[in-house]
């Protein structure tokens, strides 16, 4: 009987961690709600717009949405400015194989910056045609850090990683 009592309590603690365990995975696996959907809506409305310039190779309308003091760290490629962003994507577009970016979708996560503006976190992926079909470059994540600056939203410091 006293082995009975035993055995039914390990049986009952191993239930209880496989339901936490489940409970907790179910948490990680649950979308997560923008902290501000106002925001959030707006900076994804302003990251469709700098990728469709990036995509039809609109380069005035592309370098208009970073300030002239970017700093883009790049895990692989370092730290480059706004000159060097300006000049890939001239050079990108001169190119006779083109690049695609694509958001991946319900990827990014916007939090409000108190007095400056916004951080958006998230995965892309890119594309590449040369001849032929479009084949996927890779998938890789992000961070923009937007700032407001008299009523105009620009990204100041870009984190490009997991290349």
């Amino acid at each position: 009987m006293k082995n009975l009592v035993i055995i039914t309590g390990i049986c009952i603690s191993i239930l209880l961690v496989a339901c936490s365990a489940a409970k907790t995975n179910n948490k990680v696996a649950a979308k997560k709600l923008p902290v501000d959907k106002a925001l959030y809506d707006s900076v994804l409305y302003m990251d469709s717009v700098l990728f469709n310039a990036f995509n039809t190779c609109q380069l005035e309308k592309f370098n208009n949405f970073f300030a002239t003091d970017l700093e883009f760290y790049h895990d692989k490629g370092g730290l480059t400015n706004y000159a060097h962003t300006v000049d890939f994507m001239k050079t990108t577009c001169e190119r006779t194989w083109k690049v695609r970016r694509e958001l991946v979708p319900d990827s990014s996560e916007v939090y409000p910056i108190s007095n400056y503006g916004a951080v958006q976190i998230g995965s892309h992926r890119f594309y590449n045609t040369e001849k032929g079909p479009e084949i996927l470059g890779g998938t890789f994540k992000f961070i923009h850090l937007w700032q407001i600056r008299n009523g105009q939203w620009k990204i100041t410091r870009i984190i490009s990683y997991d290349h």
